[in-house]
């Protein structure tokens, strides 16, 4: 349909009050407000102080991790420095560093893939994991030894809450047909939750923890969030180690106040909270997703673009499964095609607000990629979101005619419309010379990992989602799709649908081992974006309804500072 034979059917529908056909949904207004602008303009003096500090502290961290002598380390020793290092959120810190101690255990702890170190099931089961997240192509025949005759996991290690702990957080990095760490998942996941009762308060609230959220899929700035206050309470901690991790997190959180101050004052800008009332209001609340996409302070740019980006899709998403009419969204998805804005006059007077600044948007982000000499990383995003939209438009097909397609002719297109792969390039785009254009043309074939991601993405959302959106109406979603073709209950859909996610998580694991076309950055990214998904849509939808965990996770990382004494800012 051209667009002049589209305005005209618009208009006479418009004339023909099309109000009738909208739907809508009573999301919670914005919880944040403007609070965080009044951080734009914060003094930076301190700042320069805790930098300095910071500096000093750091030495005396490296020299923890230098080894001097090869011959008097001690793996678990190393192992359970490094454990903490990256449980304080300082690993960005010493990456390198990491790295040479995890290749001198590797050469000298592990033959032909098979740890040969003579430890405890703790010990073992945190350098598998080390090693594992490093890259190295580990075994977990190391765990048979705690099976018994019949092929089980022995009861006696019920007593070792460290050790199941430790085998429980390794689990987490299984691939495809490693059926011992399957079991392992089984047998300490419910043994940790059966005896949670018997333990202490503080050792409770660290397996409860880790139950709900694993070292694997939990974002890196809230696991620091959260383990700087428990590390704090071990008798055993290192002091130096402590106050860089509480400096740090500081330095970092007034960093991302100002960056959530000036994604705000844009937001405030927009006036979408009056103009476009039927979408989410959520800026601070993509902000965080964005903290955990990439959290180092050299992605700041990164973030401020990628937050732009996904508020403005979140937007559109809402345009088009809530408020837009039939024949609006066509028009919008060949606005959307055009890129052109003098396709604007074409389209009702609340979609030229959201195509206007949609187009603004991607002119900021080309203006900053040309001073990088970068420039052809905006058409390969620009591209992604047009995918997106036609995705969007396809699922209102469906809908406008009451379509219920088979499972894989959904995903088909509700992988692409869970909008991770135009976040995933949008993201690359942020990360500078790191992501060449090798890069996104390796994420234009979709590769595997990218199919786990929006797999995950979109089986999550659907699972959560569900209820509430075919009440307002909406799509079919993968639950009513599986349903419907192999004529199963919801929650037989649901777990099966649940089984597809977690062997995702094992198809993301393996690509992690196996990815050398990408740098291993872009990689981390993937894989931080399918961490977004486990912590906002684990048990609900976190993003639309934010007043809960939400709420709780943004104010750690934005708004929670740790307290220190005077004497810590002393060189």
């Amino acid at each position: 349909m051209s667009v002049s034979a589209a305005t005209s059917l618009v208009t006479s529908t418009l004339n023909a009050s099309s109000d009738f056909s909208r739907r809508s949904v009573n999301y919670h207004p914005n919880i944040w407000g403007d609070r965080f602008i009044q951080y734009i303009e914060e003094p930076m003096e301190e700042n320069e102080i805790i930098t300095r500090k910071i500096q000093v502290l750091k030495e005396e961290v490296r020299k923890m991790l230098v080894l001097v002598d090869a011959k008097t380390t001690v793996p678990i020793r190393e192992a359970n420095l490094i454990d903490s290092i990256q449980h304080l959120g300082l690993y960005h810190h010493f990456e390198h560093e990491i790295g040479e101690v995890l290749q001198h255990i590797h050469n000298d702890y592990v033959e032909n893939g098979k740890i040969t170190l003579n430890e405890d099931l703790h010990a073992l089961a945190l350098v598998f994991r080390l090693l594992r997240q490093q890259g190295y192509r580990i075994s977990p025949d190391v765990f048979k030894k705690f099976k018994n005759e019949q092929g089980n996991f022995s009861e006696t290690l019920v007593g070792d809450v460290e050790g199941m702990l430790s085998l429980y957080e390794a689990s987490h990095l299984r691939i495809h047909g490693e059926e011992i760490l399957d079991d392992a998942l089984a047998f300490t996941a419910s043994n940790l939750e059966f005896i949670t009762t018997k333990l202490s308060p503080s050792l409770a609230t660290k397996v409860n923890h880790s139950l709900k959220r694993p070292f694997h899929k939990n974002l890196p700035r809230l696991v620091a969030a959260h383990y700087i206050a428990t590390y704090e309470e071990d008798p055993s901690h290192d002091e130096t180690l402590l106050l860089l991790a509480k400096l740090d997190f500081n330095l970092l959180q007034k960093l991302y106040q100002r960056e959530a101050g000036v994604a705000s004052m844009w937001w405030k800008d927009l006036n979408f909270a009056t103009e476009l009332p039927f979408a989410r209001d959520r800026i601070i609340e993509v902000y965080f997703w964005t903290l955990g996409v990439y959290y180092e302070p050299q992605y700041s740019l990164g973030r401020r673009l990628l937050t732009k980006v996904i508020y403005m899709a979140s937007v559109i998403d809402d345009v088009y499964d809530v408020y837009g009419t039939f024949e609006e969204l066509q028009l919008f998805t060949e606005a959307i095609d055009r890129w052109d804005i003098s396709c604007i006059d074409f389209l009702p007077e609340y979609m030229k607000i959201c195509y206007k600044a949609l187009l603004d948007v991607y002119k900021e982000i080309e203006q900053e990629m040309v001073k990088e000499g970068r420039a052809f990383s905006v058409d390969y995003a620009i591209n992604e979101m047009k995918r997106l939209v036609q995705a969007y438009f396809a699922e209102a097909k469906w809908y406008n005619s009451s379509y219920t397609p088979t499972l894989e002719e959904y995903m088909s297109v509700a992988q692409i419309s869970s909008g991770y792969r135009m976040v995933t390039a949008t993201a690359f785009v942020g990360m500078g010379s790191v992501a060449k254009e090798k890069a996104f043309q390796w994420l234009t074939n979709d590769p595997k990992i990218m199919n786990a991601l929006t797999k995950i993405t979109r089986l999550m959302d659907d699972i959560v989602s569900n209820e509430l959106e075919q009440e307002r109406g909406h799509v079919a979603s993968a639950i009513e799709c599986y349903m419907r073709q192999h004529h199963v209950t919801k929650q037989e859909a649901t777990e099966e649908l649940c089984r597809q996610v977690a062997s995702a998580w094992k198809d993301i694991n393996q690509e992690c081992l196996d990815s050398t076309e990408i740098p291993k950055p872009l990689i981390t990214v993937i894989v931080n974006l399918t961490r977004v998904m486990e912590v906002l849509y684990k048990d609900g939808d976190g993003y639309t309804h934010s007043q809960g965990s939400t709420k709780n996770d943004i104010a750690s990382l934005l708004l929670n500072p740790w307290p220190l004494q005077e004497s810590a800012f002393h060189l």
